[in-house]
């Protein structure tokens, strides 16, 4: 007796209520992306297939050769982008905590999501630089400010914040529950949730 491809394959699992999207969290090091990316999958793992796009293990992973120059950065981004895209089309939550210092990349990488058909919502994690310093997560302000690094955005590399955000959170001011309950506020607001 041969088996059906039915019998063979699980069935797909697909969150009914909610279509898949990308959540770009886009600001400083340290600014907050990667905690609240890391709170709001915990939330919205029930049954949904959700993916958190950890810029710095995907630079690792994805973008091993590029540096930090403004085409490398663009590179970075538009790989992301497309990555978080192509998930998101499948019916992943494409969560996406990420510096992308430039605004065109930024657009760029919403206006193919938009082509595509795919939802995307931006998220600037607008903490002060003065604020992400004093938290130095990874000790990246402490090394630009002993000259061991150079083209530490927002320091002595440009971050262009984004001019039409969907969301606008300041993590110096708040704490993460409330943060992380905006942004699920929008997702409701916008469907996605």
């Amino acid at each position: 007796m041969t088996a059906t491809t039915t019998e063979i394959l699980p069935p797909r699992l697909h969150h009914a209520a909610a279509p898949g999207a990308t959540v770009w969290l886009t600001g400083l090091s340290g600014a907050g992306k990667s905690t609240i990316a890391t709170a709001l999958a915990r939330i919205l793992d029930n049954g949904r297939p959700v993916e958190v796009l950890d810029g710095d293990e995907l630079r690792e992973n994805l973008s091993p050769g590029l540096g930090f120059s403004r085409a490398d950065r663009d590179a970075h981004v538009t790989r992301v982008g497309y990555l978080a895209r192509t998930l998101a089309r499948h019916g992943v939550l494409a969560i996406v905590p990420v510096i992308a210092p430039y605004r065109s990349t930024r657009e760029a990488v919403r206006t193919a999501h938009e082509r595509a058909g795919v939802p995307y919502v931006e998220i600037h994690v607008s903490t002060p630089v003065s604020e992400c310093a004093r938290r130095d997560v990874k000790g990246l302000y402490a090394r630009q400010a002993a000259g061991e690094i150079a083209h530490l955005t927002g320091v002595d590399d440009p971050y262009e914040d984004p001019s039409a955000p969907d969301l606008r959170l300041d993590t110096s001011g708040t704490d993460l529950a409330a943060d992380v309950e905006a942004v699920l506020t929008l997702l409701h607001e916008k469907g996605l949730r």
